[in-house]
């Protein structure tokens, strides 16, 4: 069991051990919470062209200071009104995006927000063709994606936190937030021994699960209490 301060408790560790506590507490972290965002968003993330720009989109949508529900809710009211690729989202006019985000829920930013989508389709089919693998190819990726209206230091850490799936040359993609989740598991805080605890594939549902946690302390008691530790 953790102590209030995240730290281990030396009686569980002595009887457990270190490596098979932590092993129960990621399976139940990914049992409860590791959904990545992207999967709740209705993307089915590959290394092509239309998943990676809906995730830039849904992350520019997660980096608001709103629900991430409502971000996710934001995102699928997007694709499903047929502004899921970068053209259709650069050629649709600004109030088709206004009522889309609103549809999802996301009004309290929806009129900036329908600008930055604007503006930022314009830039990817301008910079990249439309294409983020070319953005991939380039140094300072993260830099390069705050380029992006809406895309700040959080929304770049929300992209390469999932797409470390797909271009798995940034894994361990294991941010500030996802450490401070692990802090209240009692889990490593090195991004490198986080990374040991799951196979390669297995991160992004790593890093989604250790985001949830930081931001509710009430699913770091249900994964510890499902891990029995």
């Amino acid at each position: 069991m953790n102590e209030p301060d995240g730290t281990r408790n030396a009686d569980t560790d002595r009887r457990t051990g270190p490596r098979e506590r932590d092993a129960a507490v990621v399976r139940a972290l990914l049992e409860l919470h590791g959904r990545t965002y992207a999967q709740e968003a209705g993307i089915r993330l590959r290394n092509t062209p239309v998943p990676l720009y809906r995730l830039l989109v849904l992350s520019l949508l997660l980096s608001a200071r709103i629900r991430a529900e409502t971000a996710v809710s934001a995102a699928r009211a997007l694709f499903d009104a047929g502004l899921g690729d970068v053209r259709s989202m650069a050629e649709s006019a600004w109030q088709r995006r206004v009522d889309a985000l609103g549809a999802g829920g996301y009004r309290r930013y929806d009129e900036r927000t329908a600008t930055q989508l604007g503006d930022g389709a314009e830039l990817l089919l301008q910079r990249y063709r439309g294409d983020l693998r070319g953005l991939r190819e380039e140094s300072g990726v993260s830099e390069r994606l705050q380029r992006f209206p809406g895309i700040g230091p959080t929304g770049a850490d929300i992209f390469l936190r999932e797409a470390q799936g797909v271009w798995p040359e940034f894994a361990p993609y294991l941010d500030r937030r996802t450490r401070e989740g692990a802090g209240r598991l009692g889990l490593p805080a090195s991004s490198r021994e986080l990374a040991r605890l799951v196979p390669g594939e297995e991160l992004p549902r790593l890093a989604a699960g250790l985001v949830r946690v930081s931001l509710d302390r009430k699913a770091a008691d249900e994964v510890l209490a499902a891990a029995q530790v």
